[in-house]
């Protein structure tokens, strides 16, 4: 067993929770996981590395996990790929391909995978109580690893300098590797530059900016085209928080401007105060964080980074489906916790500015079920609730369920979703609607096991506006997870549930009116 290890599994662990553990969401086999890392493609294979704790199911021990697939919703788990010692902990990073040699640690036969991590410093290394940046490198597409004997290669003698993403940046003076770090303390994204990922050289830093009362964490960076236009290229800068996210605990920002190389320029408009809002009173930074741009409003969505060199050069992440607040008192064993769904991003123009929309990548779906009105109202294209609850289908054990639908609201004042509910419905996860007020609500306090922390009970809300009318919901249920894509993936909101029914019941209601179902369809995925 490693020299690292300091915390062994706990001889009172309970049995095995199978019921909770995803159908189609990553989670390690019977140990604990957190932030994604050194996502990547090659050669037909996603390869997903992870914080892992290789001896239990809570934090500590930080080494490199790692599971590859070939659609994203169906991993195989490999062993641990980069290992914590009585030096350093292998904290967060990325995964470059390095296709032109350009580190030296690349064969005849193969370009090397390089992993560009934050060693955590012990106090048994000269470097002790820092944190910075080292690498390592396979030779065998990412299945074994050896540590660069010349690490740390960059440092800046700081306890909170971490979490680097890479990437390659072709700009007017040629070709070289940008990287997006932290100091996460100071709220501050710092940007560097380098040839051949061993030496590098300072460029800029942002910072702090809207939601800044926590530490920032896990950045990424890349470009987009707005709509599709190439000419209309934003680029896109992720800035995890811990805490200070919209909905309490952890959460995930974002920024769109330019970067020109050197240095990341917000757009006119996107900062809430010029100060942050960590600054501001409670209410006021209430409202201000309303006004943020958040890749998900939900408790359990972390750590969100992309993957280098996806195919067709689409931008695919995932996140962390937890929360600081009380990830290591989930109620799940031997395994705790478990990775979002890989989501397509893309930059849509809304009311003149640009907006990161958010679509779940899922495989052709199986037993799908159209609750459509041609099929059950003779041949009508649309019909109505009136005051009145429609039953779904009933989740599956050993499946996930995709609920997509399409709503006039009409005279309603509410429409509910009861998610994997009792009968008599009073355990149930319920994403309502609000048409008085434009909010989305996605509330688990009653959705089943909410006792093991008294901050996992919550409802939370986000703002939404119809188009033309209509609410577009796409619903993706997985044991113990909901997420939610609104109009189209604008808003996204992300909640763990453990519920307690026996009777996984689903169904839709409209309250205090009618609402017109223009579409209505659930299907299964295993």
């Amino acid at each position: 067993m490693s020299s690292c290890l300091d915390a062994a599994r706990s001889e009172t662990d309970p049995a095995e929770t199978s019921r909770f553990r995803p159908a189609i969401h990553f989670t390690a086999r019977d140990t604990w996981l957190n932030d994604p890392n050194g996502l990547v493609f090659y050669d037909g294979l996603y390869h997903l590395f992870f914080q892992n704790n290789p001896y239990g199911n809570v934090w500590g021990n930080m080494s490199w996990g790692h599971a590859t697939s070939r659609d994203l919703l169906h991993w195989t788990e490999h062993p641990v790929a980069i290992a914590c010692d009585g030096t350093e902990d292998i904290f967060s990073g990325s995964v470059v391909v390095d296709h032109g040699n350009t580190s030296g640690f690349s064969t005849a036969d193969a370009p090397a995978f390089v992993a560009i991590y934050t060693s955590a410093y012990k106090a048994a290394s000269e470097h002790g109580g820092t944190q910075a940046q080292s690498l390592a490198y396979s030779t065998d597409a990412g299945m074994t690893w050896r540590k660069y004997e010349g690490n740390p290669v960059l440092t800046r003698n700081s306890a909170n300098f971490r979490d680097p993403k890479v990437f390659r940046y072709q700009g007017d003076q040629g070709a070289c590797w940008v990287m997006v770090a932290v100091e996460a303390q100071q709220q501050k994204v710092v940007f560097y530059r380098s040839d051949d990922l061993k030496s590098w050289d300072f460029l800029s830093d942002f910072g702090p900016a809207n939601a800044d009362a926590g530490e920032w964490e896990c950045p990424d960076l890349f470009p987009l085209a707005v709509d599709g236009d190439p000419d209309n290229t934003k680029w896109v800068l992720i800035v995890n928080i811990n805490p200070g996210a919209v909905a309490g605990g952890s959460g995930g920002q974002y920024f769109i401007g330019h970067f020109d190389g050197e240095r990341f320029l917000p757009d006119i408009g996107t900062l809430v105060a010029p100060t942050g809002v960590s600054s501001l009173p409670d209410p006021e930074m209430a409202a201000a964080l309303q006004q943020c741009l958040w890749l998900d409003w939900g408790r359990d969505c972390y750590a969100s980074v992309s993957f280098s060199n996806a195919p067709d050069d689409r931008r695919i992440i995932i996140g962390w489906m937890n929360n600081w607040d009380y990830a290591n008192e989930l109620p799940t064993a031997p395994w705790r916790s478990s990775m979002t769904l890989a989501r397509e991003v893309r930059l849509t123009a809304v009311s003149g500015s640009a907006l990161l929309i958010q679509q779940p990548v899922l495989a052709d779906r199986c037993a799908r079920e159209e609750l459509t009105p041609a099929k059950d109202h003779m041949g009508a294209s649309s019909f109505e609730l009136r005051n009145s609850a429609l039953r779904l289908p009933d989740a599956v054990p050993g499946s996930a369920q995709i609920i997509e639908a399409e709503i006039l609201p009409g005279s309603a004042e509410r429409l509910d979703f009861r998610l994997v509910g009792s009968g008599d419905g009073s355990k149930s996860t319920i994403l309502s609607y609000n048409t008085a007020s434009a909010q989305l609500t996605l509330d688990r306090r009653q959705s089943g096991n909410t006792r093991f922390h008294e901050k996992f009970s919550s409802a939370e809300s986000a703002p939404l506006g119809l188009e033309d009318g209509v609410l577009k919901l796409l619903i993706v249920v997985d044991h113990c997870s909901v997420e939610v894509f609104a109009q189209d993936g604008r808003t996204v909101m992300t909640d763990l549930i453990f519920p307690e029914t026996e009777s996984p019941e689903n169904s839709l209601s409209a309250v205090g009116g009618s609402a017109t179902i223009l579409k209505l369809a659930v299907s299964t995925l295993t």
